[in-house]
């Protein structure tokens, strides 16, 4: 009789046999010992195969199936300082496959997803900007590694969560500077299942009716003002800090006390706001965000 399996347990006891084969297991040798339909199986062996944790071999007319080299080989939490060095070798050489396999294999290895972009995305991403700014890559060697990363940041947010409709936030930046981080917090929340709007690079909506904008937006994806709502705002310049949360701050006497603004800079200091919270580390406003969830449900 099949048994019947979700893709986690199916992915899990799958590398589990493969790891203890040093010969490699044909597609019915893992189907009947994960007791899957050969068809079924199948299908998985080619999804885990486009996931970077599985690779097949053709031995004569035989296909065999192993397992990617590694996969076994991190323990978290006590690897994330590894895979942090590890990581940002890849991408300031453009390895971008070794790159995105070693996200695989973390994510595969129990790694935490929001840990992996705050302590493993986010100092690379500031690591290719330094870069840059001191002459070592140019801007289209710069476009490649952000690239790398911004793939890095899907396969993360590929990691299905059950999503709290009542932990709502709003993520923009004010630059294409700031895009990719905020493109990094979005992948974060989702993990911690919130319900993610990312609207990403947002400078072309400085106008005098972007307050109006944001509050039909607001009035379209939390229109049963369930739980809170948080929007938070990525940015590097005090001009583009001040008009979008004069904005926020418009829209805040229409939707009511769960309706919080939050900023992601380092110059908020020097800029007169009414933000509920400002802070440039992402782990920081994650902390703070699900306080704040925490305290609205007492």
């Amino acid at each position: 009789m099949t048994r019947e399996y979700s893709t986690e347990k199916i992915r899990d006891k799958l590398i589990d046999i493969l790891s203890q084969s040093k010969t490699g297991l044909t597609g019915m040798e893992i189907a009947e010992k994960l007791k899957v339909n050969r068809v079924t199986m199948s299908k998985y062996l080619k999804v885990f195969a486009a996931e970077g944790l599985i690779k097949q071999k053709n031995m004569g007319s035989v296909n065999l199936w192993f397992v990617e080299a590694g996969i076994n080989q991190l323990n978290f939490p006590k690897d994330f300082f590894l895979v942090k060095s590890k990581y940002l070798e890849y991408v300031l050489s453009a390895s971008s496959h070794e790159a995105h396999n070693l996200i695989r294999i973390s994510l595969h290895s129990g790694a935490n997803p929001s840990k992996l972009i705050c302590e493993v995305i986010e100092p690379a991403i500031d690591a290719v900007e330094n870069a840059f700014k001191n002459g070592k890559v140019g801007k289209s060697e710069k476009s490649f590694l952000d690239g790398i990363i911004l793939t890095s940041i899907s396969l993360i947010s590929l990691f299905e969560k059950e999503i709290n409709p009542k932990k709502n936030i709003v993520i923009l930046s004010t630059g294409y500077q700031n895009s990719l981080h905020a493109q990094a917090a979005s992948a974060a929340f989702h993990t911690e299942n919130w319900k993610t709007s990312l609207l990403g690079d947002m400078s072309s909506a400085i106008d005098v009716l972007f307050d109006i904008d944001l509050q039909r937006f607001l009035n379209k994806i939390w229109s049963r003002r369930e739980g809170i709502m948080i929007i938070v705002i990525f940015s590097s310049t005090e001009g583009a800090i001040k008009f979008f949360s004069q904005a926020v701050d418009s829209s805040k006497s229409k939707f009511g006390k769960n309706l919080y603004l939050a900023l992601s800079t380092k110059i908020a200091k020097k800029t007169k706001t009414t933000a509920d919270f400002i802070s440039d580390n992402i782990e920081t406003l994650l902390q703070w965000c699900q306080t704040v969830f925490e305290s609205s449900q007492d």
